[in-house]
């Protein structure tokens, strides 16, 4: 069975002058053309383009998205992390979908926000034993204060600052763009300017971790690259493990040569 442009348009949300555009440049071939001229698409196709707009959800423009098809050719493992970080991306946003129905009922009838209940989903906890083991409850303490002192407003800033710098990575991971290309080094610097700003880290200025310092923050981020890795939760954040392996590897060059 196949189908025609005007379904496929009608049933991806898109339209029938994109799919020609991605003909035209080659990125999505029909699996066949009509005696008409008319295109259509089977199943291999299909998933093809399904990959397209995962891909184009996450902000790479056509040229990537035609690089990490070539570099990547098992659909059925490309889209299996994809599902992975859907799924984890629909459980996050489930919750606080939650919180912030939760907090719009609160100021609507005049009841009693829950601080408890307004943040479920944002996770500043989640690893709180992980935390106290590796550094110590002094550290985590610190960070765990630090994120209580801040409004609602700057725990959101916040909060969004770590989905999209979490974003660029999987994007740039699954783009096929090398651990020392420019792109990947300006996330590494991004990243350890976030680590920076979170108190009771070794990257923290009070720790000795300001950039004219250095202290003890290169092991720390070559260290975090690594746990990325081994632990599958942290991996989610970056698309899964072959995500967090190219984070890993672009925080270690960067770690090198900067830090």
């Amino acid at each position: 069975m196949d189908w025609s442009v005007q379904q496929i348009a009608k049933l991806a949300g898109t339209t029938g002058r994109t799919l020609r555009h991605y003909d035209d440049i080659g990125l999505l071939r029909p699996s066949r053309t009509g005696n008409n001229g008319y295109r259509y698409y089977g199943q291999e196709s299909l998933v093809r383009l399904q990959r397209i707009l995962l891909l184009r959800d996450l902000g790479l423009g056509l040229p990537a998205i035609a690089d990490v098809l070539g570099n990547e050719a098992d659909a059925e493992h490309a889209l299996g992390r994809h599902l992975a970080w859907l799924l984890q991306e629909q459980d996050r946003l489930g919750r606080q979908i939650g919180a912030v129905r939760h907090t719009i009922e609160a100021l609507q009838t005049g009841g009693k926000i829950m601080a408890e209940e307004m943040f479920d989903g944002f996770d500043h906890t989640k690893y709180q034993e992980e935390v106290q083991q590796r550094r110590g409850k002094d550290a985590y303490a610190k960070s765990d204060a630090w994120w209580r002192s801040m409004g609602a407003g700057e725990k959101a800033a916040w909060t969004e600052q770590s989905r999209q710098l979490g974003a660029d990575w999987t994007a740039a991971a699954a783009s096929g763009v090398p651990a020392d290309s420019a792109q990947a080094q300006d996330l590494a610097r991004r990243h350890v300017e976030w680590l920076r700003g979170i108190p009771g880290t070794p990257a923290s200025p009070a720790a000795g971790g300001s950039p004219a310092a250095g202290g003890g923050i290169k092991g720390y981020v070559t260290g975090l690259g690594e746990m990325y890795v081994a632990d599958p939760r942290f991996a989610a954040n970056y698309g899964g493990e072959d995500g967090a392996a190219f984070v890993r590897d672009a925080l270690k060059i960067y770690a090198e040569n900067e830090l």
